[in-house]
């Protein structure tokens, strides 16, 4: 099988410098989505058909599995097709896609597949209440298709007809080339039709056959940020769909954005507005609270991450409690039982079992050890403005608040930190280190009063 993806479209109507085919669906361009389709039915090639000005569709989107043909000036969709038709080969069943239709199912395009064997023609078509705009299925009195007619060139009964063409077909090679040589564009647009090769294949004595699609968004297209929201409304239902059928509770399936893979283990919950970006593990009984952004994260079982919180590139212990207003950043590596609460940040850090953060710290390029308590006001001073430095901190310290660790620096095992502490040299273990200002009071010291203007 080969796949021939045409991409030529400007997309004007997207108002954007950023061709239409690049467009984001789901933090991940429509073109990206068909590609992906394309490889897991196990084309054996993938050729990508870009117009002018597409070299950065190539760019962007450039594969050792795919091969690229230029359309230019765009003549229509059968032209388009003809550009690829030298890299295809004879023997093969072509299978014709597009960059802008980009929720096609895989289960539909292997129906679709297998109606068209080895050597038959096969149309994927739907019907539709309101056809306008699109290209009508004729039949003959005993239901075979016959042709497809463009509601440009439809006459008024013709256009009555409410199954139309999705443009998706499957035909073999040797057939599809000889019928794109024959191609007229005497037509209202005078552009070349890929329709019109099935009149011929009726004519060669082929029986065209038609499949549907499992759902009927599957075939919609995009043209403007218009239609782009609205299929990434659908995708999206469509995930959180799965998602709950594979029992996870989503509390509104409407208010959920997966920008990537989410995989969830049983008795997940996850809340109202959460974004899911990269690939994101949840493990059994993992809850995530309202408004919560995770990206590429790994969260261990039973672990709670209260509203408002950020995660990124973290990889997390069973039962942490995060959040609400806590961040992690890349390299943040937790043990079991960790804690950060509200305004708590992590970056490039490990923190060992049982260890607690509840609140206002700052934790970075640090290794912290176990039952270790990081006082409110925490701070590690990691960044001189040039070069970056660890902070050490080991087994069941205890850190005041208020206290700045000016790395690089060492907390021995058992160690206190009396609050307020300025800690620029390592502190010996179980030990009280405290660095204050010798605490005065001045007699007779009378708060400054602002001036009575005249």
């Amino acid at each position: 099988m080969e796949v021939i993806v045409l991409a030529a479209g400007q997309g004007q109507r997207m108002r954007s410098v950023l061709p239409k085919v690049l467009q984001p669906l789901a933090a991940k361009p429509m073109l990206a989505h068909v590609l992906d389709t394309a490889r897991t039915l196990e084309a054996r090639r993938i050729v990508v058909v870009y117009g002018h000005g597409g070299e950065v569709v190539r760019e962007a989107l450039d594969a050792p599995d795919l091969a690229w043909a230029r359309q230019d000036p765009p003549q229509g969709t059968g032209h388009a097709v003809q550009q690829a038709m030298p890299l295809v080969e004879d023997g093969d069943i072509a299978l014709i896609l597009y960059g802008d239709v980009p929720l096609i199912g895989v289960p539909t395009l292997q129906r679709l597949m297998a109606a068209a064997g080895e050597r038959q023609l096969a149309l994927l078509t739907v019907n539709m209440n309101d056809p306008t705009g699109y290209g009508r299925i004729l039949r003959d009195g005993a239901g075979k298709v016959t042709r497809i007619v463009e509601e440009k060139d439809a006459s008024p009964e013709e256009r009555r007809v409410q199954e139309v063409n999705t443009g998706i077909l499957a035909a073999p090679v040797e057939r599809l080339r000889a019928w794109l040589g024959n191609l007229k564009n005497d037509n209202a647009q005078g552009e070349y039709y890929l329709t019109d090769i099935i009149a011929m294949a009726v004519a060669d004595g082929l029986q065209v056959i038609t499949t549907q699609p499992d759902a009927f968004e599957e075939t919609l297209g995009v043209n403007n940020k218009t239609q782009l929201a609205e299929l990434e409304r659908i995708h999206q239902r469509n995930i959180a769909r799965a998602l709950t059928d594979a029992g996870v509770t989503v509390i509104d399936p409407a208010r959920l954005d997966v920008r990537g893979e989410l995989v969830c283990g049983r008795d997940v919950e996850i809340d109202i507005n959460c974004i899911f970006e990269g690939r994101v593990e949840l493990a059994d009984g993992v809850r995530v609270g309202a408004n919560c952004i995770l990206k590429n994260a790994k969260i261990g079982a039973g672990t709670r991450i209260a509203a408002y919180s950020q995660i990124e590139d973290t990889v997390m212990g069973e039962a942490c409690i995060i959040g609400p207003y806590a961040r992690t950043r890349p390299g943040t590596v937790l043990g079991k039982d960790v804690h950060l609460g509200n305004f708590v940040e992590v970056k490039n850090s490990n923190i060992a079992d049982h260890s607690k953060a509840n609140h206002l710290a700052y934790v970075g390029d640090a290794d912290i050890g176990q039952r270790v308590n990081v006082g409110a006001g925490t701070i590690t001073c990691n960044y001189d403005g040039a070069n970056k430095f660890r902070t050490i901190i080991e087994d069941d310290v205890f850190i005041g608040s208020d206290t700045q660790l000016v790395a690089p620096v060492r907390v021995g095992r058992g160690a206190t930190l009396g609050a307020g502490t300025t800690l620029s040299k390592d502190a010996p273990a179980d030990q009280l280190t405290v660095s204050r200002s010798k605490q005065i009071s001045i007699p007779g010291w009378k708060r400054p009063v602002k001036a009575q203007k005249a």
